[in-house]
């Protein structure tokens, strides 16, 4: 399950993170797929400087990474209550933070970056989840920027879930956050990526049960952590088994059938592109045009004019 707060949280993510910062508006998503373990995506931005170092966090058995999106020139790194770096981070690349060794940073130039919360339960969620041995620690060297793609386009893709959750479905942001974990404990903890490969898709009942609890519900509210649990599944390997016997993660394949869905109201001359775009599950108008355009190659109003000529 995701949801969106900008309220304090009890782990280092949200405002109880910008406030290290020197900002209040600190929004952030929260998964609970695999839980109890969280997983959380904070957007922090400071446009004003306070000059200082960061407030330090709390002791917690966690990680974070932290994608910066605007360049940080000679960025002084605090680690146990002492400098241990200036190192110029540029935009796309990240940090990966202990919240064991109390990190800090100067706050003297204005920044933007995407936080992602990993703390000890979730690690060691994702590796039960795949059937896998826990990993021990992050290997990282403080303060200083790493180049990885994965990271950065998974990040670049959450952002705007950040900002209007409403225009996307839980469901994108359960399989990315995931995704993204999974990326660091594997790339920088050495996580197998999973006990055995998956030698086939989903047991056609699993595949019908899947399908019908997804079209069950076109905002893809539900969470994937229902689903893999009505298939009697992992998350990990139920996202796998789904994407072999369909082609398409989850929420992709929920996608494609609410484009489908609009296509057959689109047929018709009573429905408006509003009342359509609300029936199939978008968040206004201007999401489903955004969408549907995408995917299809037209919007949705000169689709309906070219089948009607």
């Amino acid at each position: 399950m995701a949801t969106t707060s900008k309220e304090n949280q009890r782990g280092a993510y949200g405002r109880r993170l910008g406030e290290r910062f020197g900002v209040d508006d600190a929004p952030c998503i929260v998964t609970r797929t695999l839980q109890p373990a969280e997983i959380a995506l904070t957007e922090v931005r400071v446009d004003r400087p306070l000059g200082g170092l960061s407030a330090p966090i709390p002791y917690e058995d966690a990680f974070s990474i932290s994608l910066v999106l605007r360049d940080l020139p000679d960025s002084s790194y605090w680690q146990d209550g002492r400098e241990v770096g200036r190192h110029t981070i540029h935009a796309g690349e990240f940090r990966l933070h202990d919240f064991r060794r109390s990190p800090m940073v100067r706050v003297d130039k204005p920044m933007h970056s995407l936080f992602l919360y990993l703390p000890r339960t979730a690690l060691d969620a994702l590796a039960d989840d795949a059937n896998v041995p826990r990993i021990a620690d992050l290997r990282y060297e403080p303060g200083v920027g790493v180049a990885d793609e994965t990271v950065k386009n998974i990040g670049l893709s959450l952002l705007p879930a950040i900002g209007a959750p409403d225009k996307v479905s839980r469901l994108f942001t359960d399989h990315l956050t995931l995704a993204l974990g999974a990326h660091v404990a594997q790339t920088y903890g050495g996580m197998q990526a999973h006990s055995r490969p998956i030698q086939g898709g989903l047991a056609p009942w699993q595949e019908k049960r899947s399908k019908d609890m997804l079209a069950g519900d076109f905002t893809g509210a539900t969470p994937l952590a229902d689903i893999a649990k009505a298939c009697g599944l992992s998350v990990s390997h139920f996202s796998r088994a789904f994407r072999r016997s369909t082609g398409l993660a989850p929420h992709a394949w929920l996608q494609h059938v609410r484009v489908e869905a609009a296509k057959e109201m689109l047929r018709g001359r009573e429905a408006s592109l509003s009342m359509i775009a609300l029936a199939c599950g978008f968040a206004d108008q201007s999401h489903f045009t955004r969408v549907f355009t995408r995917r299809v190659g037209l919007s949705p109003g000169a689709w309906r004019k070219y089948l009607s000529e």
